[in-house]
């Protein structure tokens, strides 16, 4: 690599020095001298057989993805898209922002955009079918009260709850070691932090810290307990409160969060009767974060924010392998029909007919052969799950019509020409999503 590293620089410096004998108009015997030298030298190089050759490699942090899987991506994109423009959202591309003059204290009650988010959602794990979950609530500002009466040192907080929030994944004595062993904790605050941070339930456990000795003394913790108690009224009355948890172990690591936080997780089916179900791991998140678009703004202003994050990945993930586990088939195209032959000779009338289809708006396709056998054609249909046939012949050339098979039934009808875009779309009509 050295010896071929300083024949390709004296390439370079040959080169340069015939461009200099160009541009100074050297006699034409030198230029052809120094000509000679360089393409000596080249061929002394020999060719570079590491260029010129393309290595294609999926960067890094990223997947490529099958027909089925994307089919399995899209429905799950589906779903979620659908649920957010229900409750009215609409779709922006933020690459920059200007912010408008505007005040918006005292117009609504803060804490009914945090109950929508939380209805948002459960209504798209719902959707998902991907297995029972449970949504856990909390809100910082009950957090860094309860670190206050505890006595936690005001530089610790953040540090601290970083360890609360490993709570859903190790025992809280692993826990209480990391905050004393490595974060020089007191013994004694770690364990009052421990009677607060084991505890989870309802608004009833919400009333009842109200009522707490030190709690009802920080004004921090007493506002957001008061807020929290609002949020799980709107809940009940989304139909929701069930599939809510209040857990103080829940910390959400992101300093920008000012108020409620939630945090979305699936439930693994516990193996014994009175077990509590276990955790799979968190699949959608958000919370409030009140300061957050201020940080940008030259003025400062506090801007109300609430917001939530699906895990995408991780829920595709869950969908693909349940799909695996049950063997289910997962179609990868939308075609509702497939525009056949049953005779030889008819791939122009078959061209003609699954253009008129497209343009119509159907979504059609034909075997690229010249002259399919009709049983391979329905072969193709029942693997690719196209629910309809629309097969064409001689006979029915002559009498106008065209044989609409149905896939699932084997069941075949004569229809009209002029009404076969009609009977695809009412035999194909989507049932509205329950999501």
């Amino acid at each position: 690599m050295a010896d071929r590293a300083a024949l390709e620089e004296l390439v370079r410096l040959q080169g340069e020095h015939v461009r200099g004998l160009k541009q100074q108009k050297a006699s034409a015997e030198q230029i052809e001298e120094e000509v000679a030298k360089l393409l000596k030298l080249k061929a002394q190089l020999g060719p570079d057989d590491t260029k010129h050759k393309f290595v294609l490699k999926t960067p890094k942090g990223t997947r490529d993805y099958s027909p089925r899987q994307m089919a399995v991506r899209e429905k799950v994109f589906d779903v979620i898209i659908r649920c957010f423009k229900r409750h009215g959202a609409e779709v922006i591309d933020t690459p920059v922002f200007e912010l408008k003059d505007f005040d918006i204290a005292g117009q609504f009650d803060p804490m009914i955009p945090d109950a929508e988010c939380l209805k948002i959602m459960c209504e798209i794990l719902s959707s998902l079918q991907i297995g029972d979950f449970l949504v856990k609530v909390n809100d910082r500002r009950i957090l860094d009260g309860m670190f206050a009466v505890c006595g936690v040192p005001d530089a610790k907080f953040r540090t601290i709850c970083s360890s609360v929030d490993k709570l859903d994944k190790v025992p809280w004595e692993e826990v209480k070691n990391e905050m004393v062993g490595e974060k020089g904790l007191a013994p004694e605050v770690a364990d009052r932090i421990g009677d607060y941070v084991q505890q989870h339930g309802g608004v009833s456990l919400v009333e009842q810290l109200l009522q707490d000795p030190k709690l009802s003394q920080n004004k921090q913790a007493v506002e957001g307990l008061t807020d929290l108690k609002l949020l799980f009224e709107y809940l009940t009355l989304f139909g929701i409160n069930d599939k809510i948890s209040f857990d103080l172990s829940l910390a959400r690591g992101l300093d920008y969060y000012t108020g409620v936080i939630y945090e979305a997780v699936l439930l693994q089916t516990p193996a014994q009767a009175g077990e509590e179900p276990l955790g799979v791991g968190s699949v959608a998140a958000g919370g409030r974060y009140d300061g957050l678009v201020g940080m940008f703004d030259p003025k400062g202003r506090k801007v109300p924010c609430v917001g939530l994050s699906i895990g995408v990945e991780r829920i595709f993930s869950i969908v693909e392998q349940r799909l695996e586990a049950l063997e289910e088939k997962v179609r990868t195209t939308e075609t509702q029909v497939l525009v056949a032959s049953a005779q030889k000779k008819l791939l122009e009338e078959r061209l003609k007919l699954v253009s008129e289809l497209w343009d119509a708006g159907i979504k059609a396709e034909l075997l690229y052969k010249k002259n399919p056998k009709l049983l391979n054609q329905l072969q193709y249909c029942e693997e690719a799950g196209i629910p309809l046939v629309a097969i064409i012949g001689e006979q029915e050339l002559k009498d106008g019509v065209i044989k609409l098979r149905s896939v699932a039934s084997r069941e075949e009808v004569d229809v009209r020409r002029e009404d076969l875009v009609e009977e695809i779309r009412r035999r194909t009509a989507q049932a509205p999503c329950a999501c």
